[in-house]
């Protein structure tokens, strides 16, 4: 059936170097500035292999640049990321998150905030494709994870236009736009997988995919409750300096406990709802310190936090319980991270086809 596809993209020949490779993908900015793995046609056709559509097929227009987003595009950037072919439908998948009107790519992808598109996979895909999901899974050192997150990021460059300085407009932007993808550890999970949570059948393989700043630690070694462990995070989700919290319908937090945490927080009888509830709670800032910090003035909040003028009052940082996304990840370690959004942009969650 490979053998068939009907590709489109332009044969360039090269020496047959890898200094040459990369000097002509260089010179084309077609680089993330990482060497790239040639995508021979040999090598495309395979990975389009792994999903069996038409490679022509587009998923959609991808700003700023508004190309459109083939699966040839895709696998392409698979190839030059390193993928192996059994991980594209989960890039496909990604992409199909991200072009989410409900993600708002075109702000991701422009914004002066260091925002990227984190992944995460869940079910039984992330295992079988060999994602890492326990000690340092947001680190260096498993190519499922890297090279899908490589991807990613080499398409939001080369399809969809967002280079920095032009198209990415990001401040400083952050180490995260290489690559940012991990697996849930489902076999720390105390409670149902994300994607129970979040709609979907347990024996379903999904990405969510999350517009974020990096990972913001949360570094707790004394607590033995989930009341003292959760203040801790709750005091990390309220930094004044964060996007969340001053575009409130938008406004999301990606809370990833370490499985420790978890289990103290479990063994605590709290689930997951009982922590986005106490998180909704807790994570708050009194209008005082709104005042002198947090954006304030450019807030969009809701008329009943625009009335109120008691400056000892606390506010949340998200519209609802629901808008704090708790999962986990990690090893072996008395550590948390909390993700906060870039608040113009939501949380969107794809069936991995496979």
């Amino acid at each position: 059936m490979t053998s068939e596809m009907r590709l489109s993209a332009e044969t360039v020949e090269l020496p047959d170097s890898p200094e040459a490779v990369d000097a002509y993908f260089v010179e084309q900015r077609w680089s993330d500035g990482l060497p790239v793995v040639p995508p021979t046609e040999a090598r495309v056709r395979a990975m389009l292999g792994s999903v069996r559509r038409d490679p022509q097929e587009s998923l959609g227009d991808m700003p700023p640049a508004w190309r459109g987003a083939t699966l040839e595009k895709l696998a392409i950037n698979a190839v030059m990321a390193g993928c192996l072919p059994e991980y594209f439908p989960v890039i496909v998948a990604a992409v199909e998150a991200v072009l989410d009107p409900a993600f708002n790519l075109y702000g991701v992808q422009a914004t002066t905030h260091p925002v990227a598109p984190l992944v995460v996979v869940s079910g039984e895909c992330a295992r079988r494709i060999g994602m890492h999901a326990g000690s340092g899974c947001l680190g260096p050192g498993n190519r499922a994870n890297a090279t899908i997150g490589r991807a990613i990021r080499l398409i939001l460059l080369n399809v969809g236009g967002a280079w920095p300085g032009h198209g990415d407009m990001s401040t400083q932007g952050q180490p995260s736009k290489y690559s940012y993808t991990v697996a849930e550890n489902e076999a720390a999970l105390p409670w149902e997988p994300l994607r129970v949570a979040l709609g979907f059948r347990p024996e379903d393989s999904t990405v969510t995919v999350f517009g974020g700043e990096g990972p913001h630690n949360v570094n707790d070694h004394v607590s033995s409750t989930a009341t003292g462990i959760l203040t801790n995070c709750c005091s990390v989700m309220t930094t004044l300096g964060t996007n969340v919290g001053w575009y409130m319908s938008q406004s999301q937090v990606l809370l990833l406990l370490g499985p420790e945490h978890a289990d103290t927080v479990a063994g605590s009888g709290f689930g997951r709802r009982e922590v986005q509830e106490f998180c909704f709670t807790q994570a708050r800032r009194s209008l005082r310190e709104l005042r002198l910090g947090g954006m304030y003035g450019i807030h969009e909040w809701p008329a009943w936090m625009n009335a109120i003028q008691d400056e000892a009052a606390r506010l949340p940082i998200v519209a609802t319980p629901a808008d704090i996304l708790v999962t986990v990840a990690g090893g072996p370690g008395k550590h948390s991270a909390v993700v906060p959004n870039c608040t113009f942009s939501r949380a969107v969650t794809r069936r991995i086809a496979v």
